[in-house]
């Protein structure tokens, strides 16, 4: 595909399977699935999850890259209709071909229909949810503490806390017993502790997404631990003769990712800029 007059150079990625993935993307992006995390990949993290948007410039660049490419997958841990309502994506002229995959891909969203497709609950989720308020009192760590409902999880923030990293290393253990009493797992990510029901994550969500629709070539860009599983995937789907490109958004507090990424952009801003710039290129 030739560029465009207005787009910019796309950054070249750090890996041969990497530039081997852009470049499969740029030939056939008809037979592209583009999966993207939500929190802190296509919004900014923020102190409290219900004040979390998209990127202002999220919804142009996804409507302009969308007709382009076989899907849009926003995958995330959030339910998929809270995803839906804090990215904006309801309703939105060209992005008919986007999906969300809510709850590690429990739930599922997509634009067409406009409809959620959600299992029955985890009963170990009611179960913890009662508990948890008890719980944190009794271990004496409720001091800037956030418990967020999921629907499918419950999640415990601690970057309120006057020590986040502290209170998260303090928590993990704790948490990960509770978990495990009522059948569930922990997922930790960016100073936030994730209780959910287990066999799902975002590796799990993305892989059978890209057989499902029969991708050619694969992009995925996320920021936390809860996005490892995704990288994983798309190193499984490149073994099995599915290019692919890992983007990594930002890289300081998740060196894990940035380590495995192929393409390490700053943040959100960065990643929206970078999907505008594919959109403008295919």
């Amino acid at each position: 595909m030739g560029s465009t007059p207005n787009a910019h150079p796309l950054p070249t990625p750090s890996t041969p399977a990497g530039r081997e993935g852009l470049a499969a993307i740029l030939a056939r992006p008809e037979k592209t699935v583009v999966g993207l995390d939500f929190d802190g990949t296509l919004a900014d993290i923020v102190p409290d999850p219900d004040q979390a948007r998209a990127h202002p410039g999220a919804v142009p660049a996804l409507a302009a890259l969308a007709p382009r490419v076989l899907s849009v997958a926003v995958i995330t841990g959030r339910p998929a209709g809270v995803a839906v309502r804090y990215g904006g994506f309801a309703g939105v002229p060209g992005l008919a071909h986007l999906v969300v995959l809510g709850h590690y891909g429990a739930e599922r969203w997509d634009a067409l229909s406009g409809t959620v497709h959600t299992p029955a609950p985890h009963p170990g989720v009611a179960a913890v949810r009662a508990e948890l308020p008890g719980f944190l009192d009794r271990i004496g760590a409720w001091q800037g503490i956030w418990i967020e409902e999921k629907g499918q999880a419950v999640a415990v923030h601690t970057r309120r806390a006057s020590d986040p990293q502290a209170a998260f290393e303090a928590l993990r253990e704790p948490l990960t017993q509770l978990a495990a009493r009522h059948g569930l797992i922990v997922e930790p990510g960016r100073m936030v502790l994730e209780l959910r029901p287990p066999g799902m994550d975002k590796g799990v969500a993305l892989e059978e997404y890209v057989r499902e629709v029969k991708a050619g070539s694969v992009l995925y860009a996320g920021d936390d631990l809860g996005d490892l599983p995704a990288f994983a995937a798309v190193e499984k789907l490149r073994a099995d003769g599915v290019p692919g490109l890992l983007v990594c958004s930002g890289s300081e507090e998740v060196p894990e990712l940035a380590e495995r990424a192929d393409l390490l952009l700053p943040g959100p801003a960065a990643v929206v800029g970078f999907l505008s710039d594919l959109a403008q290129r295919l």
